[in-house]
C-alpha cells in the first residue's frame, strides 16, 4: 500500500472511531433534566438550566415535567411571557395538568391577577379534585378576592380530608380574621401569690378590633388592682400588612398610674411568612416607669401537622449585663385556627404579658429569675364566638435568694361581627 492510499484510509478509520464515541457521550433527556436541576438548585445558574431544558425538549417535546420546570425557571427569571407560553402549551397537551396548573396559577396570583389565577386552578381541580396544593392555592386566591365564605368552605374540606394539613389551618386563621370586620372582647385575670403579696391581683380588659385595608387595629382598655391600688391603661395595637410575605406589629400604650402599669409602653415587630409553614419575627418593646427599659425580641414559629411551635427570646440590656428570658409555646389544633389546646414553658419575664409587666420597673423589683408554665384552651363556637381559658404557674425570685409562687387564672370571650 502506498503512502498516498494509506493516509486517506487512516483518516477514514479515525472518523469511524469517533462517531460512535460521540453518540455514546450524548446526554439523554433524563440526564439533561437532572443536570438542569443541579444547575438551578445547586449552582443558582438559571440560564444554564434553561439551555439544558431546551435541549431536553428538542429530544422529547412531550416530556411535560421538563416543560413545567422550564416554565418555573422563566417565572423565577421574570420572563413571564415565556413562562405563560410554556404553561399554555402544557395545558393544551394535557388539560388540567396538576403541576402546570399550580405553577401557572401561582404566576398569575403573585402578579395580582387573582381572577385569571382562579380560573386556572379550577380547571386543574376539575381533573384533580383531591389535590391539596391546588385546593390550598384556591383558598388563598378566594381570600385575596375577599370571597371569605368560599375560601372557608375550601379549607374546611381540605381539613376534613387531612386533619394534619397545617398550612390549611394556618390560612384558616387568616381568613377568619379578615372575614370578620369587627370584634369585641372581654378578659379577666386573677393572680394569687403564696408569699410575695397578701392580696391577689385583678386585671380586666375590654377591647374592640377592626379589620381595615391595611390590616387589623385593636383598641384596648385595661383596669387593674395591684398592691390594693387601682390603675388604668389605654393601648392601641395594629398589624399592618406590608406584602404577602411581610406584616408588622405596632403597639402603643399610656397610663396615669405609675407602678400599676408603665407610664408609656410601645412595641414593634416585623414578621415574615416563610416557606414550609415557618414564620420568623424580630422587634423591640419599650416600657417607661420611673426609668426607661428597652427589650428586644426574636422569635421563630413552625406549623407541623396538627401542631404549632413557637420559640421566643427577650433580651433586656442593662449597664453591666443583658437579662434574657426564653419561652416555648406549643399548640395542638383539634380543628380550625380557634380550636386548640396550648402549653407554654419558659424562664424570665415577658413584656407582652400584662400580668407581669410591672416586673420590669427597676424601682419595684429585683431582676427576676423565674420558671413558668401555662396551659390553655381556645374554642370557636357558632362561627363568631371565641372562648378561652388559661392557667399558669410561676416560681419567681422576687428578691435575692427569696422565691415565691404565683398562680394565674385567665378567662376570655370575644364576639366577631
Amino acid at each position: 500500500m502506498s503512502k498516498h492510499t494509506f493516509k486517506p484510509l487512516f483518516l477514514f478509520l479515525l472518523i469511524l472511531h469517533f462517531i460512535p464515541l460521540s453518540a455514546q457521550t450524548e446526554l439523554s433527556t433524563d440526564e439533561l433534566y437532572t443536570h438542569a436541576r443541579t444547575a438551578a438548585f445547586e449552582e443558582d445558574n438559571y440560564e444554564k438550566a434553561i439551555v439544558l431544558l431546551k435541549k431536553a425538549l428538542v429530544k422529547s417535546p412531550n416530556y411535560l415535567e421538563v416543560s413545567v420546570f422550564l416554565g418555573r425557571l422563566y417565572t423565577y427569571t421574570d420572563s413571564l411571557p415565556k413562562a405563560r407560553i410554556v404553561f399554555e402549551e402544557v395545558l393544551q397537551k394535557e388539560t388540567g395538568h396538576e403541576e402546570a396548573s399550580l405553577a401557572y396559577a401561582n404566576l398569575e396570583y403573585w402578579n395580582s391577577d387573582s381572577e385569571k389565577s382562579l380560573s386556572i386552578v379550577n380547571l386543574g381541580l376539575d381533573q384533580h379534585p383531591n389535590s391539596e396544593k391546588l385546593g390550598l392555592l384556591k383558598a388563598k386566591i378566594l381570600k385575596d378576592l375577599k370571597r371569605f365564605e368560599e375560601s372557608r368552605t375550601v379549607i374546611d374540606q381540605l381539613l376534613k380530608n387531612n386533619h394534619e394539613f397545617s398550612e390549611a389551618r394556618s390560612l384558616l386563621g387568616s381568613v377568619n380574621s379578615s372575614a370578620a370586620k369587627n370584634s369585641i372582647g372581654l378578659s379577666y385575670d386573677f393572680i394569687y401569690f403564696d408569699k410575695r403579696f397578701d392580696d391577689p391581683w385583678h386585671i380586666a380588659s375590654i377591647d374592640y378590633s377592626r379589620q381595615t385595608k391595611l390590616g387589623s387595629v385593636i383598641a384596648r382598655f385595661n383596669y387593674a388592682n395591684r398592691f390594693t391600688t387601682n390603675g388604668a391603661q389605654f393601648e392601641i395595637d395594629a398589624y399592618p400588612r406590608i406584602s404577602k410575605l411581610f406584616y408588622a406589629y405596632v403597639s402603643g400604650g399610656i397610663s396615669e398610674n405609675k407602678g400599676i402599669f408603665p407610664r408609656y409602653r410601645a412595641g414593634f415587630s416585623l414578621y415574615a411568612n416563610l416557606p414550609a409553614s415557618f414564620e420568623a419575627d424580630a422587634g423591640f418593646r419599650f416600657l417607661a416607669f420611673s426609668g426607661n427599659t428597652w427589650i428586644y425580641t426574636v422569635g421563630v414559629g413552625k406549623y407541623y401537622k396538627s401542631y404549632w411551635f413557637n420559640l421566643r427570646t427577650y433580651l433586656t440590656p442593662s449597664t453591666n449585663s443583658i437579662s434574657h428570658s426564653y419561652s416555648l409555646t406549643t399548640r395542638y389544633y383539634f380543628g380550625g385556627a380557634d380550636d386548640y389546646l396550648s402549653f407554654k414553658i419558659g424562664t424570665g419575664i415577658s413584656p407582652d404579658d400584662n400580668v407581669n409587666t410591672v416586673a420590669f420597673d427597676p424601682e419595684n423589683i429585683y431582676k427576676l429569675k423565674s420558671i413558668n408554665m401555662a396551659i390553655g384552651y381556645r374554642k370557636l363556637l357558632w362561627d363568631t364566638n371565641v372562648f378561652s381559658i388559661k392557667a399558669s404557674l410561676e416560681n419567681q425570685e422576687y428578691a435575692p435568694e427569696t422565691k415565691g409562687n404565683q398562680l394565674s387564672l385567665s378567662i376570655g370571650y370575644s364576639k366577631r361581627f
